[in-house]
């Protein structure tokens, strides 16, 4: 991707995880922003930032890294959310963008929202991006390449902050689209939280099957339970605050889910074999649209390499 002029001039990261140590490459390979200040709450991730060159400028709080910024990232869990926006709200530059990467949308708006001055704009995003890492050393220029930013502007968000910030996710790889925030919540619980945590429970499944040696499970594990642990892998705070914040789309979603087990569980116990590969069939055709869609690859990498470091 060659250089181009400055989408912002002064962007600031608030947490410096996986995501905004993500775009910190990311807009360091496309020249977007003039300069990248960041923060985190943990005194060791900014030492680390700092020994790694991760951002230009690492500072010791949210209030002093947001100073002049005409973008303030907040990339930190959800929980987190309303205390960093109070924490910032005095020292929001006027003209400035506030957006998040949270993965729940309603909360977060109904969280930060109410701590946005007048003449600051908020555009909450999502990136649909990432892996089981987590922590400064983690991020990487690509992760978003070919990836959705799902933009979710807050009522009445002016049109220029919002097509700003999505130019940015755009040039830093990712394929944009808007989403009123409920609808945003119900998808994720369908194609994100349930599946996260259905990977949770069947990891802690195996781990109180005794009749299964933990060295059965380490050491046999084929494709599917190996997926479900590198799911289940994922930050525990960052999916905590998930569960506590989508709970009704999660909810509605897992009983939905809870159904459909109950049909399966009797095709097995009833020997239906048409019902079951019939279904089996129907659900498989949801794998080839993702790959169709460029969202993953056919290729059998039972290996399970992982993305670039």
């Amino acid at each position: 991707m060659t250089e181009r002029a400055p989408i912002y001039d002064r962007v600031a990261l608030i947490g410096l995880g996986l995501i905004a140590g993500s775009m910190a490459h990311a807009m360091r390979r496309g020249g977007l922003a003039g300069e990248i200040v960041g923060t985190a709450r943990s005194a060791e991730t900014r030492d680390i930032a700092r020994e790694i060159g991760l951002v230009d400028r690492v500072v010791d709080s949210a209030a002093e890294a947001v100073q002049r910024a005409d973008l303030v990232v907040l990339a930190v869990p959800v929980g987190a959310m309303e205390a960093v926006a109070e924490e910032i709200a005095p020292h929001l530059a006027p003209g400035a963008t506030v957006t998040d990467v949270g993965s729940v949308k309603r909360a977060v708006i109904d969280a930060v929202a109410p701590h946005i001055p007048e003449g600051v704009h908020f555009v909450p995003a999502h990136p649909l991006a990432g892996t089981e890492h987590s922590g400064p050393r983690s991020g990487f220029a690509s992760l978003f390449d070919n990836r959705w930013c799902l933009i979710v502007p807050a009522e009445g968000a002016d049109r220029a902050a919002v097509d700003r910030l999505k130019a940015l996710w755009q040039f830093m790889g990712s394929h944009t689209d808007e989403m009123d925030p409920d609808h945003h919540d119900l998808v994720l619980a369908v194609t994100s939280h349930a599946p996260h945590l259905i990977a949770y429970t069947m990891v802690g499944v195996a781990d109180h099957l005794r009749r299964v040696t933990d060295s059965e499970v380490i050491k046999y594990s084929a494709a599917g339970f190996r997926d479900f642990t590198r799911i289940a892998a994922s930050d525990p705070t960052m999916w905590r605050d998930v569960f506590l914040t989508n709970k009704e789309a999660t909810l509605d979603i897992l009983g939905r889910f809870t159904e459909e087990l109950f049909v399966l569980q009797r095709a097995i116990r009833m020997g239906d074999g048409d019902m079951l590969h019939e279904y089996f069939t129907r659900t498989r055709a949801i794998r080839r649209g993702i790959i169709e869609a460029g969202q993953d690859t056919d290729a059998p990498d039972f290996g399970r390499s992982g993305g670039p470091r």
